[in-house]
């Protein structure tokens, strides 16, 4: 592309990307491996204008969030040779940008169809009068922090709930905490994890889940909250955790709501032998191989569903040789992230060894945390013996490693 095409590019760039911008859609690509289709839309992150970036890759699409400058260097390498068309949505115009093979750059543009709404649906809004709505449409910031919370939340904002108020994520009105909306965002995260897994829950009987790990509880008390008052579960949770004022202040929370059979125990998960049976294991954060005791201990009591986040998976990190990767695991940095994908993959594998089907899935935005990569795992079948797959065993010998699920569940022959 010739430098006069791509001060267009960069000119047309600088006059769209602020608040008046409805979306993007790029297509039409040129390569055989990458993004179908991108589509940006901008977003409000802590007050500060950001635009979200989602690109459909097969079956998957990937989210993320960028800054002004980092997205319109993307642009320029995307329409200057990756993809032939970009249509631009903004509060007034809609602008189609052509890019041939020879890197000719063609753009045609015409008023919104909408002006002020940048589509037909606010639009709508505005005509139905409903005052709120049209306010959003001709506020660019009103409408995206709109948008922003049409998110379903289980526990919704506005709704003051006693735990939450307790540790400091809602006020006492149901608003939520500024400085801790990544906790609220997390903790209804998970409990959509939760609601996918409910058909797999008895309702005749009273279900019991142990929380491995459970630290300071906002997991365990929703958790509580949600099967117990929300979805009418007859329910018995136990945490357990090494930190024993923890542990006693949850156990007076507990109290306090009047939350009956909810219990947090001081204990490590390797050692915990409590019950002989649970319907669900969850286990968030637990540090390194505390995971794999976690899993161990599922799969021995026949628990029908686990929800694992793991942390710190130091193990294979030290045993993991590959002369073919060497190039890559000479790096420290690199051989922790690749050791532990790995080490989560085979405990993934392991578990579908045991009888279960698993996902990996994601848990919060990297943004918020590095660790982001829940296990979720439900019973399919019993398994007497567990028999590795081959799947399996050509990973391992490929990295070199015995890791420590393995060596458990072969002792529950």
């Amino acid at each position: 592309m010739e430098e006069l095409q791509i001060l267009q590019l960069e000119k047309l760039f600088e006059e769209i990307l602020n608040i008046n911008l409805v979306n993007i859609i790029i297509s039409g690509f040129r390569g055989t491996d990458g993004a179908a289709k991108i589509k940006i839309r901008p977003v409000l992150l802590k007050n500060t204008l950001k635009f979200q970036a989602a690109s459909y890759v097969e079956t998957k699409v990937l989210h993320e969030n960028l800054e002004d400058k980092e997205l319109k260097e993307k642009l320029k390498v995307w329409m200057a040779g990756d993809y032939k068309q970009m249509q631009v949505h903004t509060q007034s115009e809609e602008i189609t940008v052509l890019v041939s093979k020879k890197g000719k750059v063609t753009i045609k543009r015409r008023p919104a169809a909408h002006p002020g709404g940048g589509n037909a649906a606010t639009a709508g809004m505005q005509s139905s009068g409903n005052a709120a709505a049209a306010d959003a449409a001709c506020d660019p910031f009103a409408m995206i922090a709109s948008h922003n919370r049409q998110k379903r939340y289980i526990l919704p904002e506005g709704t003051p709930v006693d735990f939450l108020v307790d540790l400091g994520v809602m006020t006492p009105e149901g608003k939520v905490v500024r400085s801790r909306y990544d906790k609220f965002r997390q903790i209804n995260r998970f409990l959509e994890f939760i609601e996918d897994i409910l058909p797999q829950l008895p309702k005749d009987r009273q279900v019991h889940i142990i929380d491995f790990g459970c630290g300071k509880s906002y997991l365990t008390f929703a958790m509580y909250y949600y099967l117990k008052q929300l979805q009418g579960y007859d329910i018995a949770i136990t945490g357990l955790d090494l930190k024993k004022d923890v542990i006693l202040k949850c156990n007076a929370l507990a109290r306090r709501y009047g939350y009956e059979h909810l219990e947090f125990l001081h204990g490590d998960i390797a050692d915990y032998e409590g019950t002989d049976s649970v319907d669900m294991v969850v286990t968030l954060h637990a540090c390194d191989t505390a995971t794999d005791y976690a899993l161990c201990k599922a799969v021995r009591w026949n628990s029908r569903v686990i929800l694992s986040v793991p942390c710190c998976q130091h193990e294979l990190n030290r045993q993991i040789k590959c002369e073919a990767m060497s190039a890559v695991l000479q790096y420290g940095l690199l051989k922790e992230r690749i050791a532990a994908l790995f080490t989560d993959g085979m405990r993934a594998e392991l578990l579908n060894a045991a009888g279960y089907k698993t996902q990996i899935l994601e848990f919060i935005d990297m943004e918020h945390t590095p660790k982001n990569i829940l296990i979720r795992a439900v019973r399919e079948r019993s398994v007497e013996k567990v028999r590795l797959t081959r799947k399996y065993e050509q990973c391992r010998e490929l990295i070199g490693t015995a890791p420590l699920l393995e060596k458990l569940l072969s002792g529950l022959e």
